[in-house]
C-alpha cells in the first residue's frame, strides 16, 4: 500500500469527521490552555512572593511559615468529596468562571491592604486557606470538563501541555516575582496573580462548547433527609469507584504519600534557602526556574513517553528513575553547593508532571463521564488530603531536628512512594 501524499493526509485530518482536529487546531482547548497558562504564572508569582513576606518582611517563625502550606492545603481535605458532587451537578464552565472571579478579589485584597496600612499574617492565612477552598472546585472542574473538550485519544497530550504550561508557569513566575519585587515591593508584586485570574475568566467565555449535562440529585437511598441522604450516596459512588479498581487504589496511596513528603519539602524550602543555604532572592528564582525547565521538558515529552514506554508502565517508571537524585536536596550546600539543589528539584519537577500527565490520562480515560467530578473529587481528597498534614510535618520537623535532616527524611518518603506502585497490577501492565 502506497504512502499517502502529506497534503492529502493533511486535508483528511480537517474533513474526516470522525478523525479529531489536532490540539493546535483545537479553539476550545487553546483558549482553556492559554488562559491556565497565564493563571499559572500569575499563582506561581505568589508561591515565591506569599512565603517570602511572611520571612522577610513579617519575621514568621519556620512553623509560622508551614503554615501557609498548610492553609492553603487544608480545604483539600475538608471539601473535595462535596465539591465532587457539586461539579457533577452544576455547569462546569460556569463554575470555573465563579471560582476565578473569586480568587481575582482574594488576591488583590493584598496588594490593597499593603496601600492602606500593612499586611499582617492572619490575611496571609485566610486568603490562602479561602483561595485553596476556591481552587479545590475550580480544579476539579478543570479536569472534568477536559475529556469534554477533547478527544479521549487526546487526553495525554492534552494533560501534557497543561503540565508543560505548570512548568512554563513555575519558569516565568519565579523570575518575573524578582523583578517587579526590586520595582514594585513585595506586596504589590501579588496584584499580578490577581491579574491572572481575570486574563482566565476572559479565556473561559470565549469557550462555547456546553459540558455534559449536569447530574439530577438521586432519590434518597439512606436514613436521614432526602436531600442529604442523596448527596450521601453520591459521594459513596465515587469513593467505591476509585476503592474498587486495585490500579485506582495503587494510584493513590502512591500519590498521597509523595504528597506528604513533597509539600513538607516546600513548606519548609523558602527557610531552607534562605537561612541554610544562604541564597539570595535572584538565586532562589533561578533555581526554581531551572526545576521549572525541567518540568517543562517533561510535560512535553509525556506524550512520548508515553508510547515508548507504555502509558500504564510510565506512570511508576517516572517516580523511581528520576527520584534516585532527589538525596540532591539535602546534600545541597551555599555558594556553588546551591547547583546540588538545583538538579534535585529538576528532578522533582520531571518526575512530577511525566507522572501527574500519565495518572490523570489513566484515570480520565477509564471513569464513565457521568462520574469524572467525583471520580477526580475523590482521588483528590485522599492525595491532597495529606498536604496540610506534610506541611504540619515539615514546619515540626524541621523546627525540632532541624532543616537539613527534615529534608533527608522528606526527600527519601518522596521517592519511596514510587514503590507502592510496583505491588500493584500496574508492575505488569504496559498499556492501559
Amino acid at each position: 500500500m502506497g504512502k499517502t501524499p502529506e497534503g492529502e493526509a493533511q486535508s483528511d485530518i480537517l474533513t474526516d469527521p470522525d478523525r479529531p482536529a489536532p490540539l493546535r487546531l483545537h479553539r476550545p482547548f487553546l483558549l482553556l490552555w492559554s488562559g491556565q497558562t497565564l493563571s499559572m504564572v500569575g499563582s506561581e508569582v505568589s508561591v515565591l512572593v506569599l512565603p517570602l513576606i511572611a520571612v522577610e518582611l513579617l519575621g514568621a517563625t519556620t512553623f509560622q511559615t508551614a503554615l501557609l502550606t498548610f492553609f492553603g492545603s487544608l480545604a483539600f481535605l475538608l471539601i473535595s468529596l462535596p465539591a465532587g458532587v457539586v461539579v457533577d451537578r452544576v455547569d462546569k464552565r460556569r463554575l470555573m468562571l465563579g471560582c476565578d472571579l473569586a480568587r481575582m478579589v482574594l488576591i488583590g485584597s493584598i496588594p490593597v491592604t499593603a496601600l492602606w496600612g500593612g499586611v499582617t499574617l492572619g490575611q496571609l492565612y485566610a486568603v490562602v486557606a479561602t483561595a485553596g477552598a476556591l481552587t479545590v472546585f475550580f480544579d476539579i472542574a478543570a479536569q472534568s470538563y477536559l475529556p469534554v473538550l477533547v478527544d479521549r485519544s487526546q487526553l495525554a497530550d492534552g494533560n501534557g501541555k497543561l503540565g508543560a504550561s505548570a512548568s512554563v508557569a513555575q519558569l516565568a513566575g519565579p523570575s518575573l516575582a524578582g523583578a517587579l519585587v526590586t520595582v514594585m515591593g513585595l506586596a504589590r508584586t501579588v496584584a499580578l496573580d490577581a491579574a491572572s485570574y481575570a486574563l482566565s475568566v476572559v479565556s473561559l467565555l470565549l469557550i462555547r462548547t456546553p459540558g455534559p449535562p449536569p447530574e439530577p440529585p438521586r432519590a434518597p437511598t439512606a436514613a436521614g433527609t432526602p436531600r442529604a441522604a442523596a448527596f450521601r450516596a453520591a459521594v459513596a459512588e465515587g469513593l467505591r469507584f476509585v476503592l474498587r479498581d486495585p490500579v485506582l487504589r495503587a494510584i493513590v496511596a502512591c500519590t498521597a504519600t509523595s504528597n506528604f513528603f513533597i509539600t513538607a519539602i516546600e513548606s519548609v524550602q523558602m527557610v531552607y534557602l534562605t537561612r541554610t543555604l544562604h541564597a539570595r532572592p535572584a538565586q532562589i528564582g533561578l533555581i526554581l526556574g531551572f526545576g521549572a525547565v525541567a518540568g517543562l521538558a517533561g510535560g512535553l515529552l509525556a506524550g512520548r513517553l508515553s508510547a515508548r514506554v507504555g502509558s500504564a508502565r510510565i506512570i511508576w517508571v517516572s517516580l523511581l528513575v528520576p527520584g534516585v537524585l532527589y538525596v540532591l536536596l539535602p546534600l545541597a550546600g551555599t555558594g556553588a553547593g546551591l547547583t546540588l539543589y538545583a538538579l534535585g528539584w529538576a528532578a522533582l519537577s520531571l518526575a512530577a508532571v511525566v507522572y501527574n500527565t500519565a495518572q490523570i490520562s489513566y484515570r480520565q480515560a477509564i471513569c464513565p463521564p457521568e462520574l469524572l467530578g467525583r471520580m477526580n473529587a475523590s482521588v483528590r481528597w485522599v492525595v491532597w488530603g495529606t498536604m496540610p498534614l506534610g506541611a504540619l510535618f515539615g514546619g515540626a520537623l524541621g523546627t525540632w531536628i532541624g532543616l537539613r535532616p527534615c529534608m533527608w527524611l522528606c526527600a527519601l518518603g518522596a521517592w519511596a512512594a514510587g514503590l507502592l506502585l510496583l505491588l500493584s497490577p500496574l508492575r505488569r501492565m504496559r498499556d492501559q
